[in-house]
């Protein structure tokens, strides 16, 4: 009997560690992350990620940045030392959303979700703005409200790396993630203009020079519309901690 009992307990033992063994090399296939270093810039950035090959991944990211005054706004004042430009970004208040769906490819040997990888992306973004616009008219400074938006949409290609720091968390580096493509958008402030206040905004706005955008303005006694649209450029970069699932 007893070494039945013995026999019994070695067996549930070797099938205990078995089992354990077998879920310890089971690898986790889904990482969401969080973008330690959007955070500074007031943004919230969650990325998700799926293994679905051997060395590809596919997922997406959402961004989402509160409605608010420019981040770093004094570093960017002192730096440029403008009295005028200091009063604008005082005066101006920027929020964004995003999303950006992406794939994966890494290159490394030891397969998806750890090491180098070559991530393309595409780029949906909307920015939500509203600014005072300065103009001289009569030899004074006035001010128009100005708010609206602007919708982006670029493609790029993400260089990055990512290591499993143990069974639970992942450190995912965005090294650099160029995208380039278009944007629309437009700006409209309504306010009671004299004639005189109409003709000197025209001519303000006339003389306003955006590289490489086309846009277009109505200024009448109601306010002002501005269309614009162009080419449009971003960057991706962060570290990000993951949890994996």
């Amino acid at each position: 009997m007893k070494k039945i009992i013995v026999c019994l307990l070695l067996s549930a033992v070797c099938v205990t560690g078995f089992a354990q063994e077998e879920e310890e090399g089971l690898e986790k296939k889904n990482i969401i992350k969080l973008n330690l270093t959007a955070l500074a810039f007031k943004n919230i950035s969650i990325q998700y990620e799926r293994a679905v090959g051997k060395r590809i991944s596919v997922g997406g990211t959402v961004r989402f940045m509160p409605k608010g005054k420019l981040p770093f706004r004094s570093s960017v004042s002192d730096f440029a030392d403008d009295a005028e430009l200091d009063r604008q970004l005082a005066n101006t208040e920027i929020g964004n959303v995003a999303i950006m769906p992406e794939m994966r490819f890494y290159v490394g040997k030891r397969g998806v979700l750890r090491g180098f990888y070559l991530g393309p992306f595409v780029n949906f973004s909307r920015y939500d703005a509203s600014l005072l616009y300065e103009y001289d008219d009569l030899l004074i400074t006035k001010t128009i409200p100005l708010s609206g938006k602007v919708n982006t949409l670029t493609g790029g290609l993400m260089l990055g790396a990512q290591w499993k720091l143990s069974n639970a968390l992942s450190l995912d580096w965005w090294i650099l993630g160029p995208n380039y493509g278009v944007s629309r958008g437009d700006l409209t402030g309504k306010q009671t203009l004299t004639l005189s206040e109409q003709q000197s905004l025209r001519d303000e706005l006339a003389d306003l020079d955006i590289p490489l955008t086309k846009f277009s303005y109505n200024v009448d006694a109601n306010g002002a519309v501005i269309n614009f649209k162009g080419p449009w450029a971003g960057v991706r970069a962060g570290i990000c901690i993951g949890i994996n699932f």
